[in-house]
């Protein structure tokens, strides 16, 4: 059977991506990756350079399943979030993921960047805001109203007696009803 790159970049994107949101990339090893893989960990360094080049890879390729997820929806920006929230739910690895960058880089690349100024300046023409820092503030509170819940402990979640569907769903209309006030709020000014 004759080798497939395609394939085993795809494996090595993957089993990197599971160990990354599971160890972070401080805890994450090659040699785990590699095994898990099917691969070996020379291939790691000749298609992505080094472990943080390859962490970046996969943060860059799930936050594109993302935003195939949940597209963006200046027009609609309570939608938008309920669709986040509903992604990041069906994939709480990606947040994982997220954080451990924010807890061990806290940096963006420029593509995370450029997709930010980009979505900010859909939002400022679509609301008719003031500026792009109005606009990515407001980008910022929806995405943080849509993740919230996932930061949330089981047991606070569980609080008032509903069952964990019923409690996600009120949880999900919340989030929509609060992104609508905040457009409302916005348009106003």
């Amino acid at each position: 059977m004759p080798y497939d790159s395609a394939a085993t970049r795809v494996r090595l994107l993957d089993a990197a991506y599971r160990e990354f949101s599971e160890r972070g990339l401080a805890g994450a090893r090659v040699d785990r990756i590699a095994a898990a893989a099917k691969a070996n960990k020379q291939a790691i360094y000749a298609y992505f350079g080094s472990k943080e080049d390859l962490f970046d890879a996969v943060l860059g390729d799930r936050l594109g399943v993302l935003a195939d997820a949940a597209p963006y929806t200046p027009d609609d920006l309570p939608g938008y979030a309920g669709a986040l929230f509903d992604a990041l739910s069906a994939a709480p690895d990606l947040l994982r993921l997220t954080h451990w960058r924010g807890l061990e880089r806290n940096d963006a690349t420029p593509g995370e960047i450029a997709s930010h100024l980009e979505k900010a300046q859909a939002l400022r023409t679509t609301m008719s805001l003031p500026d792009d820092r109005t606009a990515i503030d407001i980008l910022e509170i929806v995405v943080a109203i849509s993740t919230a819940w996932h930061a949330v402990p089981d047991g606070l979640r569980a609080v008032g007696g509903l069952d964990p569907r019923a409690r996600r769903r009120a949880h999900r209309d919340v989030v929509v009803r609060a992104v609508t006030a905040l457009c409302t709020a916005a348009s106003a000014t």
